[in-house]
């Protein structure tokens, strides 16, 4: 079979684009930006991903409310639907918060409330937060600082001194027009 100029213009084409591909790659590693953090693309761009919140907030003020004694529909009402309701368990009803938030570390809080009939024996909980310290911790930080409003002194002796002007202020003039009267015979 004989090869045509194409068919070699092809393959050589499907060869450079092969070699490319390869040098693309490998000029990655050498620029470091195969070292990426893994929420960045390249180490240039971080694309966007979608706020996960999973789950009922449940804060000291909150929880502060939860005594021995309350009823089911009590603890419903403070904290609201459990998440997890163990069918085979249940006198336990469990709480659990998580949050993954571009940004912000993730987060995870779990609360167990533990009934003996119809009201509340227990609760087990890890140390919560009061509400102003959750929503500190779940406010994204600014990406890129704002930059300062202010100049410095030495910043501003740098700018350029503007040119004296006549302090009056000309009005523009315009093109002299006559235009006719609207009326007939009005001239």
């Amino acid at each position: 079979m004989k090869s045509t100029p194409t068919r070699r213009a092809t393959q050589m084409l499907a060869t450079l684009a092969c070699g490319a591909s390869v040098l693309s790659l490998s000029a990655c590693s050498s620029l470091g930006l195969s070292e990426a953090k893994p929420e960045t693309l390249f180490g240039l761009f971080t694309p966007y991903r979608v706020d996960v919140v999973q789950g009922n907030v449940v804060t000291q003020e909150v929880m502060a409310q939860i005594q021995p004694g309350l009823g089911r529909l009590q603890v419903r009402e403070i904290l609201g639907t459990p998440l997890l309701v163990d069918p085979f368990h249940t006198d336990r009803w469990d709480y659990v918060f998580t949050i993954d938030r571009q940004g912000v570390p993730p987060q995870k809080r779990r609360v167990s409330v533990f009934f003996k009939g119809d009201v509340v024996e227990r609760f087990d909980t890890e140390a919560l937060p009061a509400e102003r310290e959750f929503v500190a911790a779940i406010d994204k930080p600014l990406i890129r600082p704002e930059p300062p409003l202010e100049m410095a002194p030495e910043q501003i002796a740098k700018l350029p001194v503007p040119a004296k002007t006549d302090s009056t202020r000309k009005l523009p003039v315009g093109a002299a027009r006559d235009y006719p009267p609207l009326e007939r015979g009005q001239r």
